[in-house]
C-alpha cells in the first residue's frame, strides 16, 4: 500500500513537474498554436487598432513554426476593412499552412464578415458560435458631400489637378454620375476577387446560390452553417480538447513585449518629441478613423 501511495505520489509530482518544461520536451504532447486576429482591417493608427499583414505576419510565423504543432488555431473577431489587407493576411496563411503541411482551425467570435469572413476562408475549417456573425461578402464605400456647407459658409474650393479624373468624387465638389459609375464598376471587380476566393476555399460545402451568399448580406451560426460558410458550432478549448487530447498545449502566440524588445525600441528624446509631434499632426485623421471603426463595428452589433 505504501509503495503503491509513494507511486502515485512519484507519478503526480512527475506530472507537475513536466508542465513547467517546454513542450518540445514533453513526451507525446500534442500542441496547437492560437493566434489572435482582431479587430478592423488596414492601416493601425494610435486611434485604431485594428491589423495588417505586416502586424501579423511575425506572429503567424512564429505559430506555424512551432515544434511538435498538430495544428494552427486562428481566432477571428473582424468586421472587415481593406480588401488588400484582408487577402494579403489569407494568402499567407495559406502559404504557411501549405510549407508546413499543418491543418488551419478557424474559431469565429463576435464576428467574421467582409474582409473578417475573407480571412475566415484560410482555415480548413470554420467552426463558431451560435450567435457569431459571418458573411457579408460584398464591397461598400461612401463618403460625404460638402459643397452646400461651404457655400453657406462663404469657402471658396480652389482645386488643380492634372488627369481628368484626378478629383474624382471630391467631397467638396457636386457629384458627377461618370465618376460614380466609375467606383461601381471598381466595386464590381473587387467583389468578383472576394467571390472567387470563397469558391474556392469553401468549394462544394457551399449551399446557397450566388443571389443568397454574395449580395452583402450576413448571417448567425446556426444560418451559416445552413449556407456552407461555416462548419460547426463548437469553442476552442472544447474542440482542441476532443480532438487532440486533454492535455493539449495551447499557446497564445503574441507579438513579443519583452524587456529586449523594449530596450531595442526606445528611442531618443528628440525622436520621442517628433513621434509626439507626428502623432498630433495625424491626430484629425485618427479621430475619423477611430469614428469609422466604431461605425463599422456597430454595423453588427457590437
Amino acid at each position: 500500500m505504501a509503495e503503491q501511495l509513494n507511486d502515485r505520489g512519484s507519478s503526480g509530482l512527475a506530472d507537475k513537474l513536466m508542465q513547467y518544461l517546454p513542450a518540445r520536451f514533453r513526451p507525446g504532447t500534442a500542441v496547437v498554436p492560437v493566434v489572435r486576429l482582431s479587430g478592423v482591417i488596414g492601416a493601425v493608427t494610435p486611434l485604431r487598432p485594428g491589423m495588417s499583414l505586416a502586424g501579423v505576419a511575425r506572429v503567424l510565423e512564429r505559430a506555424f513554426s512551432m515544434r511538435n504543432a498538430k495544428a494552427v488555431a486562428l481566432v477571428i473577431n473582424s468586421p472587415g476593412g481593406s480588401p488588400v489587407q484582408s487577402r494579403q493576411i489569407y494568402l499567407r496563411i495559406k502559404q504557411l499552412a501549405a510549407e508546413k503541411k499543418l491543418p488551419v482551425l478557424v474559431f469565429v467570435e463576435d464576428v467574421a464578415a467582409s474582409g473578417g469572413y475573407m480571412i475566415a476562408c484560410a482555415g480548413d475549417e470554420i467552426i463558431c458560435d451560435p450567435s457569431s456573425i459571418l458573411g457579408s461578402i460584398g464591397v461598400v464605400g461612401g463618403s460625404f458631400g460638402f459643397q452646400e456647407a461651404i457655400k453657406r459658409l462663404g469657402i471658396e474650393r480652389r482645386l488643380y489637378t492634372a488627369g481628368a479624373h484626378k478629383a474624382m468624387l471630391d467631397p467638396f465638389l457636386p457629384e458627377n454620375p461618370d465618376d460614380v459609375a466609375k467606383l461601381k464598376a471598381l466595386q464590381r471587380e473587387i467583389h468578383q476577387i472576394f467571390i472567387a476566393l470563397v469558391k474556392d476555399s469553401r468549394g462544394a460545402r457551399l449551399k446557397g446560390s450566388d443571389d443568397t451568399l454574395f449580395t452583402g448580406e450576413y448571417w448567425a451560426g446556426e444560418s451559416s452553417i445552413a449556407l456552407g460558410l461555416a462548419d460547426s458550432i463548437g469553442d476552442l478549448r472544447s474542440t482542441l480538447r476532443a480532438r487532440y487530447g486533454e492535455k493539449v498545449l495551447t499557446p497564445v502566440i503574441a507579438q513579443p513585449t519583452g524587456l529586449l524588445s523594449g530596450l531595442l525600441g526606445r528611442k531618443s528624446p528628440g525622436a520621442g518629441q517628433l513621434s509626439a509631434m507626428e502623432s498630433m499632426a495625424g491626430l484629425p485623421d485618427d479621430l475619423i478613423s477611430a469614428v469609422e471603426t466604431r461605425a463599422i463595428w456597430a454595423k453588427f452589433g457590437f
